[in-house]
């Protein structure tokens, strides 16, 4: 049996067409959804491009579920969604359609991982680690602290961050 869950990679921010993949459905689907689900509603980068948090990809996932895999209508869905919020099970709901990384198959190795796309291997107790594999890494998290620290100069807006002096 397979696993139907879906793997969300461990990055900050994603673009409507990353999403796309995730979900596996076409960028005007997921702006459909969000005419008709407002809480859907990404921030917007300085561009104007759709930028998506791992929470807003995690709703995303249970609608598209509640939509093609149980065939709720849109309107069934608003109100399953209403149901399962009432219920304080909405967390819950999503989380279970979500893979995480523990479950996730690795993507490579620390030496060619992109920032926050891919896990780095595991490491035995006693092992010995590669000088270049802890360098990479150590310049990975540095570029990951400056894009948290300055949003805005890798062209994204937030809204309600305020910017410091």
């Amino acid at each position: 049996m397979s696993d139907s869950r879906i793997y969300i990679p461990n990055r900050i921010y994603f673009r409507i067409g990353d999403v796309a993949e995730i979900l596996r459905v076409k960028p005007y689907v997921i702006r459909f959804w969000e005419s008709e689900f407002p809480f859907l509603a990404p921030d917007k980068a300085t561009s104007g491009q759709r930028v998506y948090r791992r929470s807003q990809i995690e709703s995303l996932i249970l609608v598209k579920h509640l939509l093609h895999v149980e065939r709720y209508s849109i309107e069934g869905a608003k109100k399953k969604l209403t149901e399962l919020r009432k219920q304080a099970k909405l967390k819950e709901a999503m989380l279970s359609l979500v893979r995480t990384d523990e479950d996730a198959p690795l993507a490579g190795n620390a030496a060619n991982a992109t920032l926050g796309t891919e896990k780095a291997p595991a490491v035995a107790v006693g092992s010995t680690v590669d000088k270049n594999q802890i360098d990479a890494l150590k310049s990975k998290l540095e570029d990951l602290q400056k894009f948290i620290r300055e949003p805005a100069q890798q062209g994204i807006e937030v809204r309600g961050l305020k910017k410091l002096d």
